[in-house]
Order: structure tokens, then sequence, then C-alpha cells
């Protein structure tokens, strides 16, 4: 029977009065509240988090109620980091439905054994539009993971898109004692995911092959936005093979697991903007089988430089600052120009205030200010400060008078406070594959005797080598001739995920931060 138009729409106005009158401010101030808030939750509720210790003790926690884009599902913290979950579990959260926001929790995995706690959030298949906004993540091997899970009879994998997570703080006290990938920010597939204005540091594996990436998007993922991130890859500890940011990381496989059932090229059109990166024993910034890569304005301190690789790897280096090399590896070619390469630590000493610190305030900019390429993808800088004062500087910073000199990434622009010693102490599994998947993955194999395969430009295309760096890390970061990401062929990469699977006040660094930048003000009053 047909039903008027009337009448249908008048269903669907009541339909969403409904939705509108349920959704709700949910307080919660203990586990069994929070789990029943979350299991029950409906589109534009909102559960609060009151300040307090929640120790969770189950497989994890289900969210897969979807939200709307204008009702979303939010779980928050009453008060910014002061609601502190405490997680015994493979996986935290794990969110398979679109629109949930997660915003001002401290979330520690407190599992005995490092391999048993993988992920804070697991972020699946139809979970589309998930933010994850200024939060404290850490005791975990790869704290946000993204990947894609089988639908339909053909088993096609669906891949959660447009996620942001932004203004997290991710680290772990000492390395993870793990052969599983060691990747704060790990995602197989998925498109227009933004990874903005995030403090990563401290990412360490000690099992299996040492090596780990700050964060990467791999898996045929497209569109993604790597800017505007803090990367200090020893800050609290130091050793092992630490690389920054990836588009690729070590490769993805098999196939079916990856967008469009393909996993080459690894990432199509990436952009990589407006970083600082410092300390990291290998590269800052390895692009693997990237397509159409764009790697711009990026600040690179005390690491081994920029590496693009594998003849998949196509696009644009511009802009950045780094000591180290950029290196086109493997049949990869690109396009380099106005980029400041080999610089070395005492000429960063000279242009900067206390960059070790991330204290970039300008001293002598001689080199790189107003020396920048134009390019329409860079309209802002490092704090979110407009470029716009004529010709734009190279690196992560625009010296244009408006105050950013690095440290901490704030919300909304502007500088933050500057920071930290510098110091350097400096297969899918089956079912369902919204668990985590088996697998070491998403890193490189260490053993630096292949090196990279090609050599520097040597100032070509609009490059300026300003001699050799001398860091002091590692070799891999003091001479760039050993850079070990992606030594072997990543095909034998699956989708990252852990080698498990899962059933049913801020202190620490943020706070030594705080304390340092108050000491080197007080020395400067």
């Amino acid at each position: 029977m047909l039903r008027s138009p009337l009448i249908a729409t008048s269903s669907l106005v009541l339909a969403l009065a409904s939705a509108t009158a349920h959704a709700a401010e949910v307080p919660v101030a203990d586990v069994d509240a929070l789990l029943a808030a979350i299991a029950a939750a409906q589109p534009g509720d909102t559960i609060v988090l009151a300040a307090g210790d929640y120790e969770v003790h189950q497989g994890k926690i289900a969210c897969e109620t979807a939200g709307t884009a204008d009702a979303p599902i939010v779980v928050r913290a009453a008060e910014q980091g002061a609601a502190k979950l405490r997680l015994d579990s493979l996986e935290g959260f794990h969110v398979r439905a679109p629109y949930w926001r997660f915003e001002g929790l401290d979330i520690e995995g407190i599992c005995a054994a490092d391999s048993d706690c993988e992920h804070a959030f697991h972020i699946t298949g139809a979970a589309s539009n998930t933010h994850i906004v200024g939060n404290r993540l850490h005791g975990f091997n790869a704290m946000i993971k993204g990947n894609g899970e089988p639908i339909g009879p053909n088993m096609a994998y669906e891949h959660p898109d447009d996620v942001v997570v932004e203004y997290n703080e991710f680290f772990n006290e000492a390395p993870r004692d793990t052969s599983n990938p060691v990747t704060p920010i790990d995602v197989v597939g998925g498109q227009r995911w933004i990874l903005r204005g995030n403090f990563i540091h401290d990412h360490a594996k000690g099992g299996g092959d040492n090596i780990s990436y700050a964060a990467f998007l791999k898996g045929h993922a497209k569109d993604g936005v790597i800017e505007r991130n803090l990367v200090v890859c020893e800050l609290l500890h130091s050793g092992q093979v630490r690389l920054g940011l990836s588009l690729g990381g070590g490769g993805s496989g098999p196939d079916m697991i990856c967008e469009d059932g393909a996993c080459k090229p690894e990432h199509e059109r990436g952009v990589v903007r407006n970083n600082l990166i410092l300390n990291c024993s290998d590269v800052g910034i390895y692009v693997n089988a990237g397509a159409d890569s764009k790697i711009f304005n990026n600040t690179l301190y005390n690491t081994a430089g920029i590496d693009m690789r594998f003849a998949e790897t196509t696009g644009v280096v511009h802009n950045n600052l780094l000591m180290g090399k950029i290196r086109d590896r493997d049949g990869a070619v690109t396009d380099k120009q106005n980029n400041v390469v080999e610089a070395t630590l005492e000429q960063f000493a000279a242009w900067f205030a206390d960059p070790a610190a991330q204290d970039f305030t300008l001293v002598d900019g001689a080199a790189f200010v107003d020396l920048g390429l134009a390019v329409p993808e860079v309209t802002d800088d490092y704090c979110g400060n407009d470029r716009n004062d004529g010709a734009i500087d190279i690196g992560a910073i625009e010296y244009d008078g408006e105050g950013c000199n690095g440290g901490l990434p704030v919300p909304g622009g502007s500088g933050g406070d500057t920071t930290t010693t510098g110091d350097t102490t400096g297969e899918p599994t089956s079912g369902d594959s919204g668990e985590p998947t088996s697998g070491d993955s998403g890193v490189p194999t260490s053993g630096g005797s292949d090196g990279p395969t090609t050599t520097d430009p040597g100032g070509t295309d609009g490059e300026t080598s300003l001699g050799e760096s001398t860091g002091n890390t590692t070799q891999s970061a003091t001479d760039g001739s050993s850079a070990t990401a992606g030594d072997t062929s990543p095909a034998t990469d699956d989708d990252g995920g852990c080698g498990c699977r899962s059933d049913a006040t801020a202190g620490g660094p943020l706070a030594l931060l705080a304390l340092i930048a108050l000491r080197r003000r007080r020395r400067q009053s």
C-alpha cells in the first residue's frame, strides 16, 4: 500500500524528534556506570566521566551504536586528563560504528606482559568519522589501530574513513618488550584520515626487530594528512631503531585487507606538512610506495632525514629544513625544491634559541626565512598561524611576528610552551576481523648493511646542502648513511594488527615539559 508523502514526512519528523529527545548528558563515576552508559548509548548522548580511576577488566569496550553527523556519541572527561582509565586487556575501546568522539581521557595499559596490551582504541569497519581528541595514551603497542573488516558475501573489506586524531599525547615509559608492531598510530586502509597536532614521543620496540614508527598511514590509504605534530623519538629513553612519520610504513599484505583489494601503492595523495620531528635514530619521514606524496615544510632535527622509496613513490618534497639527506631510493622519483639539507647541530644552534628542547625561537634565519616555494597546500604553519607575509619560510614555522616558536602543539593556533630537555638519552585472523590480527607488520627490518641505495641529490633541484650532519644519537642519525627503513621488501608485511585476538592529573612527560618550560622562563627573566 502506498503511503502519502505527508504521512511519510510526518513519520520522519517523529523519528528525528524521538532521537533528539533521547540525547542526554550521562554522568558516570565508576566502571559499571561507564560500561552501562556506553552499551546503552544513543545518538547525541554525551557520557561524562568524573575525575578518578577506572580500572577495566574485560576484553574490550564495544562501541557499536551509530551516532550521526548532527548527533555524535561523545565520551569525555569532566576535567581534562582527570578521568584515568586503566586497562589490562588487548584492546580498550573497539569502535565499529560511525560518529563517536573521545575526549580528554587518560588511558593506560597495565598488562603484566607488554604483548597483552595492544590498543587503547581499535577503529574498524564502519567506524567512519571517529574523533580522538585531547587524550593521553600510554602503555600500549599501537595506541590507535585502524583497519578494515570484511563484509558481504565476497568478504570485501570496509575501512573507516574521515577519522580525526588530534591533540593527543602518545608515549611509553620504557621500550615495549614485544615482537608485535609498536607504532602509536597504526592505520591500514581508510580515506581522508587526519593526524594533527599530536605529541608523540618515546615509541620504542624492545623485542623482535627493534624497529618502530611514530605513526603511519598505509594499506592503500588515500588522501591522508599528517600535520602540525611534534615527534620526539627519544625523550625519556633511548636506543632501538625509531622512525618518525610515514606514508606506507613497512608495507601491507595480503591485498584483500587493503583499500580496493590492492596494497600498492601503500598510500595515494598523502600530505605530510608542518611537523617538528626530533632525535630519531633513523629517518624522520619515510615514504614507502606512496603515490603523489607531498612532503612540505617540515623541520627535522637530529634525524637521518627523509627517505622516498620504491617505484610506486612519486610526488614532491619542498621547503623542508633538516639534518640528514633527502633520498630517492629503489626507483622512487620525486621533485625536490627549496629544501635545506645536511644542516649540522651547530648550525641549528646558531639559528634557534634551543632546538634540542624544541625551542625554535628565531636567532638567525638568513638560510631559510622567506626562501620557500609557494605551494597551495601550505597556508599556515606548525602553530596554525597564517603564512601571509609574502614569501614563505622553509621549515615548519613561519617567522612573521605571530609568536610561533615550537613547543607543544596547541589547538586553534598560536605557539605552545617551549619544552623538553631534548637530551638524547635521548595474515588476518578468521572470523571477526575487527579483532586485532596476527603478524608483525608496519615495521621495516633492521640491519643497516643495505643502507641507502641512492645518494643525496647534492644540491640539485633547488636544494641547499649545508655540510654533513653531526647529530649525536646514533650513526644513522649522524651521517645519514645507514638508514634502515624498509631495508627488506615490505611484501611480507600484513595489516599491522597485534599478535593476538581479543574477546568479548596529567603527570609524566607533560608535567616534565611544563616544569622545564617554567625553569627556562625563570632563567630568562
